[in-house]
């Protein structure tokens, strides 16, 4: 997914109206809240790790299942809290206390999962929900310490009186997105008169850059079945289709596999639909002589993959669609080799990926008017991916082993309604770079086999 020239961000999931039917498919494939969790003693070691590093209470909120109340979505957690507690249920609040961090008083280390109430009536429309004094809630939640949340009032004003700040999410400036930090940071505050509140997402974005095994594997499973979902549109793509009908087999693909929740807004977009960055209305029909960029990806138990390639509507690339295919396809491998621990991705450093992906773009191949195309690569050149497909953390920390990132170069010619992106997924290496998605070809004879393939298991089938 194309990275923003801005820091990006997380976009809101719209699915066109034509793709809802095929959602809801996926979305009765599954239960309301259902993810694999990793093992309990992660995520202590995670809640450990950040509480050594701050001098206060850390306290934060899972979503309430209100921020969004669109019918067709699924209720998800906000990500640092999932990171934390791997609970992906609403109303739930995480309080970490360090061992006399500055505070008055006798004050051990503490660490507390607080949970809504029972509540029958819920749960005869949504389904059962953990709640404190559940038979197995240790076991099940990885906290030895489950309360109601009614009683975390109480307790932050016990805080209050031993700490002169809290830790928590702060809301960002100019953000218009959902109000979670807000409304939290003004309950806070009148729960705890007179503590500063500190901003802590740095610390945990920080955190969750470094992937752990079973964070990796599920990455991996992720890749695995949006890579079967580009293999399919691969072998279906040709004139005639509508853009939606190539999105929607892709979702179910994605779901007949098991992965149930999408990455992201899937991206089909056609002829000058294959300029913009993230189309999503996928409307338009797609026609003979069309360049198709197919940005499809789906998450496995929250962990999101990110891939694109890019077709020819036909089957065979024309001359000039396969020139600049060639170029962002010499440009990402560029850019690959160069992936090592301690580079940056950012734009500023001359040796970064980056800056080696856009030279050879704009050493190679002009425009119609004969001027270079670098103007042409207008996004980033990756991100990290993880519980969010833009993960968290900062792009000018540099790499390090463990890190998942995408690799991502792309030339938009509008005028002449030729779009190239190619996208794919790395692990960082002690040594360079692991390709996750190594399995779908790249190299352009190579696709155009693929859909070879796919025409002739058409005709066989007539």
């Amino acid at each position: 997914m194309a990275t923003s020239v801005r820091s990006a961000g997380k976009r809101v999931w719209r699915p066109a109206a034509a793709l809802l039917a095929g959602l809801a498919a996926a979305l009765l494939v599954a239960g309301a809240n259902a993810r694999v969790r990793q093992p309990n003693a992660e995520y202590a070691e995670r809640r450990a790790r950040l509480v050594a590093q701050v001098d206060g209470p850390v306290v934060l909120f899972g979503y309430t299942g209100k921020e969004n109340m669109l019918e067709f979505l699924r209720f998800q957690q906000e990500e640092n809290f999932y990171y934390l507690t791997g609970h992906n249920e609403e109303g739930a609040a995480l309080v970490l206390v360090p061992t006399q961090a500055g505070g008055k008083g006798d004050t051990a280390a503490s660490k507390i999962l607080f949970l809504p109430p029972r509540n029958p009536g819920e749960e005869r429309w949504n389904g059962p929900r953990l709640a404190p004094g559940d038979p197995g809630i240790e076991e099940k939640t990885g906290f030895r310490d489950v309360r109601p949340f009614p009683d975390l009032g109480s307790m932050l004003a016990q805080l209050a009186q031993a700490f002169p700040k809290i830790y928590t999410e702060l809301p960002e400036a100019g953000d218009i997105g959902y109000p979670h930090a807000q409304v939290w940071n003004d309950w806070l505050r009148k729960q705890a008169p007179g503590v500063v509140l500190e901003e802590i997402a740095g610390k945990i974005g920080a955190l969750r850059q470094i992937k752990s095994a079973g964070e990796i594997a599920l990455l991996t499973r992720a890749v695995e079945v949006s890579l079967d979902a580009h293999f399919e549109a691969m072998k279906m793509m040709r004139p005639g289709l509508n853009e939606y009908q190539v999105g929607a087999r892709m979702q179910f693909v994605h779901s007949d596999e098991g992965c149930t929740e999408e990455a992201y807004a899937p991206i089909v977009g056609a002829g000058f639909n294959s300029t913009v960055l993230h189309y999503d209305s996928l409307e338009a029909k797609i026609l003979d002589g069309d360049i198709v960029v197919l940005d499809v990806a789906c998450a496995q138990d929250g962990y999101a993959a990110d891939i694109t390639r890019t077709l020819p509507a036909n089957g065979h690339f024309s001359p000039r669609q396969r020139e600049i295919y060639e170029i962002v396809l010499g440009a990402q491998n560029a850019a690959i080799a160069a992936v090592k621990p301690g580079v940056t991705m950012s734009r500023s450093a001359a040796d970064s990926p980056y800056r080696i992906a856009y030279e050879y773009i704009d050493t190679h191949g002009k425009d119609r008017e004969g001027r270079s195309l670098g103007r042409y690569f207008i996004h980033g050149l990756s991100h990290h991916i993880g519980l969010n497909v833009h993960d968290a953390g900062s792009t000018q920390r540099p790499l390090e082993a463990g890190m998942v990132i995408t690799i991502e170069p792309g030339i938009y010619i509008p005028e002449e309604n030729l779009g190239v992106r190619i996208e794919d997924d790395v692990v960082v290496t002690e040594t360079g770079a692991k390709l996750l998605s190594a399995r779908l070809p790249r190299n352009p004879d190579e696709v155009e086999a693929v859909m070879a393939q796919g025409r002739a298991a058409r005709a066989a089938n007539r």
